[in-house]
């Protein structure tokens, strides 16, 4: 049985199916955390013959109409305001039944990550709290990966948001760096605590879980978006060739902050902060020696290795550039 009958017949009139990717490791089951597919099937099947629905193959049962997913919003972008008469804002409508319900499982799940752990939570039980049928659990994710994904999707659109007033407002490089790094900190504050578990996970790099992984293409795609704001929006001048290389250089300096961060157990990760407000100066400096034309092979030559030798950097630096000849 394939992934696809675990989640159950996709509702007529519903919206696109839950973010696809390669599936995690099976064979421990589902308190393991690397069964959940294969949970989700026996789970489907029980649910089936409690209830006299389903038949003998196992099939998952289909997700509820009435919860039926309409098409969201794309990732990171929020729905352009409504205007009544007059242009006077009009009274906010409530999102689509299937939007508020995908959004209810990310918050049951991250709420019992939080409470029980990562590896000891399972799609069950995260469809029993959220009040939703196991089939329709799968329905929007496929599992615990997938659901990491809204998760990651979730930080960098509030990251986005929690930056927007210091961008609008600073224009020096140092600050405008160090302010994102610290935003992101913040945000992330509340799940610091299971942020170890699911590391393990996304520290494979033939895990959807991984930041440089196809499926992680969204949040990546928002998160290099805002530093190349941070850079463009300062008084930083950097050579044309290094336009592009740097702000990424900046990411993977983010990255970097993030695996210091998910192991730092000192108070109120005061040695993450310290190490933000360090970095964010070295890179300052960076960037001002890259002036220099002595300088900016090696600043191209610490880019081009990491473009090569990290997966998902060279499809995203690829993609950009044809993008940009496309645009051109």
């Amino acid at each position: 049985m394939n992934s696809e009958e675990a989640r159950g017949p996709e509702p007529e009139g519903a919206g696109p199916g839950p973010r696809t990717g390669r599936a995690g490791k099976t064979g421990k089951g589902e308190e393991s955390g690397k069964g959940d597919t294969a949970a989700g099937k026996a789970a489907g099947a029980a649910e089936a013959d409690a209830s006299g629905k389903g038949d003998a193959s196992g099939k998952a049962p289909a997700p509820d109409k009435a919860l039926a997913p309409d098409k969201p919003p794309a990732p990171g972008k929020a729905p352009a305001p409504a205007h009544g008469k007059n242009g006077s804002p009009a009274r906010p409508k409530n999102p689509p039944k299937g939007e508020q319900t995908r959004a209810l499982i990310i918050e049951t799940a991250l709420r019992l990550f939080r409470e029980r752990g990562y590896d000891k939570t399972t799609m069950r039980a995260i469809a029993q709290e959220a009040g939703v049928s196991v089939g329709n659990a799968y329905y929007y994710f496929g599992g615990k990966e997938h659901l990491i994904q809204g998760f990651y999707d979730r930080i960098v659109a509030e990251h986005a948001v929690a930056v927007r007033p210091m961008l609008d407002k600073e224009r020096d490089f140092e600050r405008r760096f160090l302010g994102v790094l610290t935003a992101w900190l913040e945000v992330a504050a509340p799940y610091h605590e299971f942020a170890s578990q699911f590391f393990k996970n996304a520290a494979d790099p033939e895990s959807p879980l991984s930041p440089f992984s196809p499926e992680s293409e969204s949040a990546r795609g928002v998160s290099l978006g805002i530093h190349r704001e941070v850079l463009a929006g300062s008084r930083a001048k950097v050579s044309p060739e290094l336009v592009d290389a740097v702000p990424e250089l900046m990411w993977l300096a983010q990255m970097g902050l993030v695996l210091y961060w998910v192991f730092d157990r000192s108070e109120s990760n005061e040695k993450t902060y310290r190490l933000a407000e360090r970095g964010a100066r070295l890179t300052a400096h960076g960037v001002r020696l890259s002036r220099f034309r002595l300088l900016r092979p090696l600043v191209n030559e610490v880019h081009d290795l990491f473009k090569d030798f990290l997966p998902g950097m060279a499809e995203t630096v690829a993609r950009r550039a044809a993008s940009r000849d496309t645009s051109d």
